[in-house]
């Protein structure tokens, strides 16, 4: 029965002595755990930080490569193309606000056959993206949506420009661009 005694007495006072080490221990862990936690915190600032200024600079690299300007010549002709390659027609004539110079619409012949036939679409030209090393124009629509888009024949174009402003606001929604 003593030897019991002694070993539980032994037991209690090494939990004694050893918890205040241990404890001092686990708080050392415990600091550096956060320590470490607030270095990952910095790099993470740090990457996102990096991150934003890529982006920025590739936005702003593509919008000076949108911002170029070109001749109306050098327009129309080019091709259009969907995001997946297929050809969807190409530009016949552009469509300008009189009042502020900006081109307002790419007129984009689709279908027929050799020009016979073809249905005219006013896309807004905000909808449109230029491909510079591919020299086309893109439009994120498919050949079945453009289709349906509202368009015109090559005898009756909008009269002037108030048949234009009304067609602006349901085309900006139809391509998802603002009038």
């Amino acid at each position: 029965m003593k030897k019991v005694i002694s070993a539980v007495a032994v037991s209690v006072l090494s939990a004694a002595f050893i918890s205040p080490v241990y404890a001092d221990d686990l708080k050392e862990k415990q600091k550096d755990v956060l320590e470490k936690q607030e270095q990952v915190k910095e790099k993470q600032v740090e990457l996102n930080q990096a991150n934003k200024e890529v982006a920025v600079e590739r936005a702003q690299e593509a919008n000076k490569s949108m911002q170029q300007v070109s001749r109306a010549s050098k327009i129309t002709g080019a091709k259009v193309k969907n995001t997946t390659g297929d050809s969807l027609g190409d530009i016949k004539d552009l469509v300008i606000d009189p009042e502020n110079g900006q081109v307002v619409y790419a007129v984009v012949s689709f279908g027929g056959l050799m020009g016979m036939g073809d249905k005219l679409f006013a896309i807004p030209w905000r909808a449109l993206h230029w491909t510079s090393p591919k020299d086309y124009y893109v439009l994120d629509l498919d050949k079945d949506t453009l289709k349906k888009a509202p368009g015109f024949d090559k005898k009756h174009w909008p009269e002037n420009s108030e048949k234009w402003e009304e067609q602006r606001e349901a085309l900006g929604q139809f391509y998802r661009v603002k009038p």
